[in-house]
C-alpha cells in the first residue's frame, strides 16, 4: 500500500522521519542503543528512557546511539515531585512491608535488606546532561519541565513531548509550551504518567477514548500510545486524529531491546500473557505481566511503599528471579497487546507497522 498520505504528519515533518513510528523509551535498562538505533535506522524515532542514569552515563548513551545511526532519537526523563501521593513513608511502616517481602527473599537465598533507599540521579544533572547531548527529541512523563528548562531546549533546537493520561494534563502541557503531547492509554504497558490527578484505575481511559478528545482539545501534535502493536492500531489512531503512534511493548520483545530473555520469552506467548496494573514495582501505577510478586502485594494492606523506596526493595527481587528464569517475583512491563508480539528484530517490526497487516501477518523468527 502507499506510504504517502499517512506517512505526511507534523511529527513526520518536524522531526524528519520517513514514518510517524516512536518506539517507546523504556526505563531501568529496558532500553538499548542498539534498539533505539534500529529504529531510527528504519525510518522512525528511537528512545532511551534514561531516568535510572546519571549525567555522565547519558552522555556516554548519546555518543553511543549517534555511533549506531545518523537519524534522530528522543531521550526521555521522569519529572521530579515535591510529594508522592498516599501516605508518607514511617520506620514503622517500612518495617512491616519489608516484613511481608522477606519470605520472597528468602525463597530466592537472598540477603533480605534492612531498609529501603533512593536510587535516584539528581535529575537537574540529567537535564543538563540531556541539553548538552541535544538529541531530536526530549521527552518527559509525570509532570511538565520548569519553564527555563523548556526555553533551553527550544534554544538548542531540541523538541519536547510530554505524556498526558487525561484532557486536562494534555491542555496543561500545551498552556506551558510543550512542542508535543502523547495520549497515553491504560493499555500502555509500564507508568501511568499522570500527574495532575492521582491514577485511578476505575477510571483511566483507553486510547481510543482519551485520543480524540486530546486531539479536539489541543493544537499540538498528538501521539497516541497503548494498545498498539500492528499496523491495524496505527490505522486506527491515525484515522481518530494522531499525527503518529508510540509502540511499546512491541519493540520491548525485539531481540535488540534490553529486556531479560523470560521477559522477551512471555511477551511473545501469545494469548497466554496477563498484564495488571500494580504499584509493587516502584509504588507508582504501572502495567506490569502477572505474578506471585503482583498477586501477593494486592492482598496487602499496604502493596507498596512510596516511589521510589519501593523500586530499590523490588529490584534485587526481580533481577534474581529473572536470572534463575521465574516469572514469580521479575517486575516485566508490559501492555495489553502482550498477545499481538510478533517478532523478533526492530526492522521487522517497522515493516509490519507500515504495510497492511494482511501481509505482515505471518511470524518471523
Amino acid at each position: 500500500m502507499g506510504h504517502d498520505n499517512w506517512c505526511d504528519s507534523a511529527i513526520t515533518r518536524n522531526l524528519g522521519l520517513r514514518f510517524p513510528i516512536l518506539q517507546g523509551p523504556f526505563g531501568s535498562g529496558h532500553s538499548s542503543a542498539e534498539l533505539a538505533a534500529a529504529v531510527t535506522n528504519a525510518g522512525g524515532l528511537g528512545a532511551y528512557g534514561a531516568h535510572h542514569l546519571s549525567g555522565e552515563e547519558i552522555l556516554a548513551l548519546a555518543g553511543d546511539i549517534r555511533r549506531r545511526c545518523d537519524g534522530p532519537f528522543n531521550l526521555n526523563l521522569w519529572i521530579p515531585r515535591e510529594k508522592e501521593w498516599g501516605p508518607a513513608s514511617d520506620p514503622a511502616r517500612e518495617l512491616a512491608y519489608l516484613q511481608r517481602l522477606a519470605p520472597m527473599y528468602r525463597e530466592l537465598s537472598l540477603l533480605e535488606p534492612a531498609h529501603a533507599e533512593n536510587p535516584l540521579h539528581r535529575f537537574e544533572d540529567q537535564v543538563e546532561a540531556v541539553l548538552e547531548a541535544r538529541p531530536a527529541v526530549f521527552s518527559f512523563v509525570f509532570g511538565i519541565p520548569t519553564p527555563s528548562i523548556l526555553a533551553r531546549c527550544a534554544e538548542r533546537g531540541i523538541r519536547t513531548l510530554g505524556a498526558a493520561t487525561t484532557v486536562a494534563e494534555a491542555v496543561a502541557l500545551e498552556a506551558a509550551g510543550v512542542d508535543m503531547v502523547i495520549a497515553s492509554g491504560l493499555e500502555a504497558g509500564g507508568h501511568r504518567p499522570a500527574f495532575l490527578t492521582e491514577p485511578d484505575p476505575r477510571s483511566l481511559l483507553t486510547t481510543f477514548t482519551l485520543l480524540p478528545q486530546v486531539r479536539d482539545a489541543v493544537s499540538i501534535p498528538v501521539i497516541a500510545a497503548g494498545g498498539i502493536a500492528d499496523r491495524r492500531g496505527v490505522r486506527a489512531a491515525m484515522a481518530l486524529g494522531a499525527d503518529a503512534v508510540q509502540v511499546g511493548t512491541a519493540f520491548l520483545a525485539c531481540n535488540e531491546s534490553g529486556a531479560s530473555r523470560l521477559h522477551k520469552r512471555l511477551l511473545h506467548q501469545q494469548g497466554s500473557t496477563d498484564t495488571v496494573l500494580t504499584r509493587v514495582a516502584s509504588g507508582r501505577m504501572a502495567r506490569y505481566i502477572r505474578n506471585r510478586l503482583t498477586e501477593s502485594s494486592a492482598g496487602w494492606p499496604d502493596p507498596a511503599l512510596p516511589y521510589p523506596f519501593q523500586m530499590s526493595l523490588t529490584q534485587s527481587l526481580s533481577r534474581a528471579s529473572m536470572d534463575r528464569n521465574l516469572p514469580d517475583f521479575a517486575t516485566m512491563a508490559a501492555g495489553q497487546t502482550a498477545g499481538l508480539c510478533r517478532h523478533f528484530s526492530a526492522a521487522e517490526l517497522m515493516a509490519a507497522l507500515i504495510e497492511d497487516p494482511a501481509q505482515a501477518a505471518a511470524p518471523t523468527t
